[in-house]
């Protein structure tokens, strides 16, 4: 359950900033092997799944590292090595996950070429899922072994997105991400895999959206978007559904990109990111490009300094433990291991953390909260506030003024709260006067009545 509107509301009402906020890493295991994405199902369970490059998925429940692989598809996974972009980078669990346990991965196989293919989980374990159930949906030729993409997800239509990166070597030597014609390389990807419109094609099990851009006119029915480069990471905020990409540069500038959903009346796809025609917003080879108008360009760029090469994608942030952070964009690089925090409102972006070089992947839990990944370090950690703001410096987070935290609460990690009971809440609400609280310079949260505060309260919050 994601606590959207509450936690907006808190926010605004905190004057919070994300100035105040610092933020640390709170280590969940070092025990993955260069792990590649995280993600959980929509199943209720709260259960972290997390990539292992050799094509293992595994699975962290209630804080602990399971033993057994969730799946493993090491022995569909060429021999890869330590730099090497190839491997399982992929994982989209069904929307109906709850019901009919299909799932969706993203991998290259032995032949290096990009496999699409659903599974299904062991109705008796839901730890387990079913090494023979595979279902190929998709598989596309690589030309070379880099730049493979790997990030699937479903969209708030329902639909299954795929980012695929343009083939690889240096520079598209084969100009297949501005290539919209038998051509699925430097793509969005978007498909229904809930139908098939190709049965006798054992490559292509899935049906094409009545509304994609391409249906009907010139190019392939399966792009939803193109220009893309090497798309690593992509993700849609849960709140609103829109799009963000974040597409490695060639050897100057890393991008993100962001696409309004359509579900709320934004992108109706089609979109041209201008790969190979630009890096960024520069030029890199424009020979028979379209013109610069037709174009959509990156809402932030960044260059190759202070050891930075390579962007990762994250999240749109949706927790409860940094409310600074509300509806921002985390996102970094996995060269510097810089993360920084986007803020959609103007696109300004500020440095929040360092976690070190082969920052792979971030993830996102059911409580909004965001997670880093290192691929080399073998670890999964998650993004906690070193501190709760305090404005007017007496030692006491503001929360807790606000609040009327106990010495016990005081002594906690981070100054969180531990509001154990529906008592609490109310004892602590009832000590409030929100009126004097409006007026307070410090910035307190402000409650105006005991259904909002309630509200935050059931979902979770600490």
């Amino acid at each position: 359950m994601i606590r959207t509107t509450a936690f907006a509301s808190v926010c605004a009402a905190a004057l919070c900033s994300v100035a105040d906020a610092q933020v640390t890493t709170e280590l969940i295991t070092n025990a993955v092997t260069n792990p590649t994405f995280m993600t959980t199902a929509p199943d209720g369970s709260g259960r972290l799944f997390v990539l292992q490059r050799r094509g293992q998925i595994r699975i962290i429940e209630d804080g602990s590292l399971l033993g057994a692989a969730f799946l493993d598809i090491d022995s569909l996974i060429p021999n890869i090595s330590g730099s090497d972009e190839r491997g399982l980078l992929g994982l989209a669990f069904h929307p109906d996950y709850a019901n009919n346990g299909r799932f969706y991965v993203n991998y290259t196989n032995s032949s290096s070429d990009t496999v699409i293919a659903e599974y299904t989980v062991f109705g008796a374990n839901p730890n387990l899922a079913n090494p023979t159930s595979a279902n190929i949906i998709l598989v596309i030729d690589q030309p070379f072994t880099n730049h493979n993409g790997g990030w699937i997800d479903f969209g708030p239509d329902g639909y299954l997105y795929i980012g695929t990166g343009d083939g690889g070597s240096g520079g598209d030597p084969g100009n297949r991400a501005q290539d919209i014609t038998n051509q699925l390389l430097g793509k969005m990807l978007r498909i229904d895999v809930d139908g098939d419109d190709f049965p006798g094609d054992p490559n292509r099990d899935y049906a094409i959206p009545s509304d994609n851009p391409f249906v009907g006119v010139t190019g392939d029915d399966e792009i939803w978007a193109y220009g893309l480069r090497n798309p690593w990471r992509s993700s849609f905020d849960t709140a609103n559904g829109d799009l963000w990409i974040a597409d490695v540069g060639q050897n100057a500038i890393e991008e993100i990109n962001y696409q309004e959903s359509n579900t709320r009346g934004g992108s109706v796809g089609g979109e041209n990111y201008g790969w190979r025609c630009y890096e960024g917003n520069n030029p890199f080879n424009t020979s028979g490009c379209a013109p610069a108008g037709t174009m959509t360009f990156p809402v932030h760029t960044y260059n190759h300094s202070a050891g930075r090469c390579s962007v990762t994608g994250g999240y749109v942030y949706h927790g409860c433990a940094m409310p600074e952070y509300e509806g921002f964009y985390i996102f970094g690089d996995y060269c510097g291991g810089q993360v920084y925090a986007m803020d959609p409102s103007d696109f300004s972006v500020t440095q929040i953390f360092d976690i070190g070089s082969g920052l792979s992947a971030f993830g996102q839990d059911d409580d909004g909260e965001i997670y880093v990944l290192a691929l080399f370090g073998n670890s999964l950690s998650k993004l906690v506030p070193t501190t709760f703001p305090d404005k007017n410096s007496d030692g006491i987070p503001d929360t807790c003024q606000t609040f009327g935290c106990n010495a016990a609460d005081l002594a906690e990690p981070f100054g969180q709260l531990d509001f154990s009971d529906i008592t609490a809440y109310l004892i602590a609400f009832s000590t409030m006067a929100p009126e004097a609280d409006l007026a307070d310079p410090i910035g307190q949260w402000d409650f105006s009545d005991v259904v909002e505060f309630l509200t935050v309260f059931s979902a979770g919050c600490p």
